[in-house]
Parts: C-alpha cells; sequence; structure tokens
C-alpha cells in the first residue's frame, strides 16, 4: 500500500494554485470540472508520477470550521520533506512566504511552518 492522493481544503482553488505552483514550485496534474468546483491537484517536481495534493475546495461548513480550528491552533495541515530546510526556508521568505515557526530542532527532525494563505498552516520537514 501507498499513498497516492491526500488533500488540504482551501479557501480559493485558483489562489491555491498560484501558491503551490508559482511559489513552493509544485507542478499542476490535474485540473479539471468537478461540479461547480474543479479537481485541482499538484505534485512534487522531484516526484512527478508521485503522490498528489488535491487542493479541496472548503465551501462545506464542517471543512470550514476544521480547516479554521487547525489554523487557529497551530496544528499544521500537511508536511512536506525537505533535504536543505535553511535553503527551503530563505528561498521561502525572498518569495514572500511568512512564516509562524523559523526552523527548529526537534529531535531528530528540523522543522519550519509556513502560512500558504489559503486557510492552512503547512509544516516543511527536514528528516536525517
Amino acid at each position: 500500500m501507498k499513498i497516492y492522493l491526500t488533500s488540504v481544503f482551501v479557501d480559493d482553488q485558483e489562489k491555491a494554485l498560484k501558491f503551490y505552483t508559482d511559489v513552493l514550485g509544485f507542478v499542476k496534474k490535474a485540473d479539471f470540472p468537478a461540479g461547480e468546483f474543479k479537481w485541482l491537484t499538484v505534485a512534487s517536481p522531484e516526484q512527478p508520477d508521485g503522490p498528489e495534493l488535491l487542493l479541496e475546495p472548503n465551501n462545506n461548513p464542517a471543512a470550514q470550521a476544521y480547516q479554521k480550528a487547525l489554523y487557529e491552533q497551530g496544528i499544521t495541515a500537511a508536511s512536506f520533506a525537505v533535504d536543505n530546510i535553511q535553503q527551503e526556508y530563505e528561498r521561502l521568505k525572498a518569495r514572500g512566504v511568512s512564516f509562524t515557526m523559523e526552523p527548529t530542532s526537534v529531535g531528530p527532525a528540523t522543522i519550519a511552518v509556513f502560512d500558504d494563505t489559503c486557510g492552512n498552516l503547512i509544516q516543511m520537514a527536514q528528516i536525517p
């Protein structure tokens, strides 16, 4: 068994697509109509055929409440692995990304947390 797809709720799919591709550097994988919204996924350019991240519209009141509660409590919605967290932190900071936690050692890993501008806190982690 392996992970094929996971999702994050977003308040605006187009804004999310721009952030996840133009700022973070992911590549768009799927983009087609699904009712009033889209089935919109991105993937890592390092693993273009690997797991996809669905940019899921949060139009459901339960999804909105869940997303808001996580954000307000400082809980991250997803975690992305990086090879060099300090380099990624500097790259993203230069692109205007707002961090709620600078790179911090937490046992065997170093993590940082940023705001994805779409209602989520996202963690990036460098794991030895």
